[in-house]
């Protein structure tokens, strides 16, 4: 959920934008382990739902 958050913030507001690379830099940004695909493709799924 952070994930989601940080990067609604950054101004990811389409799941396309949110490549596992973006999802993975914000992860690092926050101090926080670097997510695994599964995890990304739920951030992208917390994006589109969270518009």
């Amino acid at each position: 959920m952070r994930l989601a958050i940080a990067l609604l913030d950054a101004g990811v507001y389409v799941p396309s934008k949110a490549t596992n690379t973006t999802i993975r830099t914000t992860a690092e940004q926050l101090g926080i382990h670097p997510p695994s695909d599964t995890t990304c493709r739920m951030v992208r799924t917390l994006i589109r739902y969270g518009r």
